[in-house]
């Protein structure tokens, strides 16, 4: 069983991308990883050579600055991460650079890989999420982020990223997965005030050609509004040994007060979220995707 890792990125260091957190968390159980580097104007393709393993391949893109609609670029420069995968690999871990996998799941998604490897009915492995939110002491839920995703793919001829990244599909169907026990922890919205607000006006240039949107909803000189969480819960557990330098280093004092959360949440959403604790079930949730394991 060959495996190969992959994932894109540009302006990793304006951006404050944990990039190389991502990379090397799951590099010991790839063979080989394709790394598609964006025409960054900071140092970030350095910080992607300083890993310093021969399993990496670095491969140079050009972003369509001009398509701005939908995250539409995010899935263009996945693709080209994948079409560059060797084509003996047998299966593609996709990660993105704000994302990272704990060593202890490790053993997990391997041994999830070899069991599926024969059974050509499984087309993609599918992972549970932790959304962490503000700072690295907590996590955050809500009906309206994804809570699970495709993050391990064949490496056969048809497979896509699908809209702005999100999941991926065979020929523009769902793909058919198994669901596996592990984690992918998500470490997206866990920046200072100032830091994440910037980062979310710069991402959305990527989903919207309205700078004055931008500028309305996100203004320069604010700080970010925390309040687009339903729920936040302390974390007790570890994080991966690859982001301690980054909790030791970074973990700011974060002030918000999560108790009017709740209060804040439609009735529908609170009825709905109430149902899924009880029950495990998510109701009229999106998804990418068709479970058969």
């Amino acid at each position: 069983m060959k495996v190969a890792g992959f994932t894109f990125i540009r302006n990793a260091v304006k951006n404050d991308y944990p990039v190389v957190e991502a990379i090397t968390s799951i590099l010991p159980i790839c063979d080989e990883f394709i790394v598609a580097h964006g025409n960054s104007d900071d140092d970030t393709l350095k910080l992607i050579e300083q890993i310093g393993s021969d399993k990496i391949k670095i491969i140079q893109t050009v972003w369509d600055d001009g398509l701005r609609e939908g995250g539409r670029t995010f899935a263009q420069e996945t693709d080209k991460a994948f079409n560059a995968i060797s084509t003996d690999v047998d299966w593609a871990f996709y990660i993105q650079a704000d994302e990272c996998v704990h060593e202890k799941y490790l053993p997990v998604i391997k041994k999830e890989m070899e069991l599926c490897l024969n059974d050509q009915r499984i087309e993609g492995l599918l992972f549970n999420y932790k959304h962490f939110y503000g700072s690295y002491d907590f996590f955050a839920q809500s009906r309206r982020w994804y809570r699970r995703e495709i993050r391990v793919i064949r490496n056969i001829k048809g497979m896509h990223s699908y809209r702005d990244a999100q999941g991926f599909r065979f020929n523009d169907r769902k793909i058919k997965v198994k669901h596996i026990d592990a984690y992918i922890y998500h470490y997206g919205w866990v920046k200072p005030p100032k830091g994440l607000n910037q980062k979310v006006r710069n991402f959305n240039k990527f989903y919207t050609q309205n700078d004055q949107w931008i500028d309305n909803t996100y203004p320069e000189a604010t700080d970010f509004d925390y309040g687009n969480a339903d729920e936040l819960f302390r974390f007790t557990d570890t994080h991966p040994a690859v982001f301690n330098s980054r909790v030791q280093n970074g973990n700011w004092k974060f002030n918000f007060d999560p108790t009017g959360l709740k209060n804040k949440m439609p009735f529908r959403r609170k009825v709905l979220a109430w149902i899924e604790k009880l029950t495990g079930i998510r109701c009229f949730e999106y998804k990418n995707y068709k479970k058969i394991a």
